[in-house]
């Protein structure tokens, strides 16, 4: 059992929770997940943690309410417990400075690009984040992100806040202005399809994270299959992190579709 000890609205359905872990908190790094579960029945949820206190034995986790399972987790409230949360898992983020990097995120994937961002940043890389959202009530984690990088570009699909457009048009302005040495993104998988196709486009090696697309968490249901460099890898396991130019983001997009109905 693991405690509750704050509880964070970032919007409507998208919460952050303070979760009593001491020893995960002291393992974890950059791009590792945990596995969570509320009720002795729960299912079974990957979420990435997105950061971490080891003075307090905590670490934090951003959840967006969409089923059942998550729903739950989300109304959990301050005192109340989780009843399992298994970690740290996953590969850690490879992390060493190369120059500049550029660190795109959409939606909720802003929550699990920030230990990144900070390690980026502690290893000496100039950092700059572009985050995206539909509008201005959806854009989380502004304040932590600008606090943890050098530089932070708002774009909204709806240009109720920052500029308007796309994560791509974020990266397309910096381009303009400096090289970039690095991309790392995460994100709905069109979005980081598009991310690796620019990056390819301008020669810049780029790193994608394919949590979503995570079920079981330690490689046993299969359901996580992508393909990288024309090989079948688990995200959960392999990753979930890879070289984006890489990846068939096509084949992971209709997976991600099959139940959509």
């Amino acid at each position: 059992m693991n405690k509750i000890v704050d509880k964070e609205y970032f919007s409507e359905n998208v919460v952050r929770l303070v979760v009593e872990a001491p020893l995960i908190a002291k393992a974890r790094r950059a791009g590792h997940f945990v596995i969570v579960r509320a009720g002795a029945k729960g299912e079974r949820i990957p979420l990435t943690i997105a950061g971490a206190d080891t003075a307090k034995g905590t670490i934090d986790l951003v959840v967006q309410a969409v089923g059942t399972s998550s729903r739950k987790i989300c109304a959990l409230e301050r005192g109340e417990f989780l009843t399992d949360v298994v970690g740290p898992l996953g590969q850690a983020t490879h992390i060493e400075k190369v120059g500049t990097v550029v660190c795109a995120g959409g939606g909720v994937g802003v929550a699990p690009l920030y230990p990144i961002v900070e390690a980026m940043h502690e290893a000496g890389n100039r950092v700059i984040v572009v985050m995206a959202a539909r509008t201005k009530e959806l854009v989380i984690m502004e304040k932590q992100m600008k606090a943890a990088s050098d530089e932070v570009i708002i774009m909204t699909d709806d240009g109720s806040y920052g500029a308007k457009g796309l994560v791509t048009d974020g990266i397309e302005s910096i381009l303009q202005r400096e090289k970039i040495d690095l991309c790392v993104t995460i994100g709905p998988a069109v979005m980081m399809k598009f991310v690796s196709l620019l990056t390819q486009k301008h020669g810049i090696p780029a790193v994608a994270s394919l949590n979503t697309i995570m079920v079981d968490g330690t490689g046993m249901c299969g359901a996580c299959r992508v393909t990288v460099g024309g090989r079948t890898k688990f995200v959960c396991i392999d990753g979930p992190e890879f070289d984006a130019h890489q990846v068939d983001f096509n084949e992971m997009i209709t997976r991600l579709k099959a139940y959509s109905n």
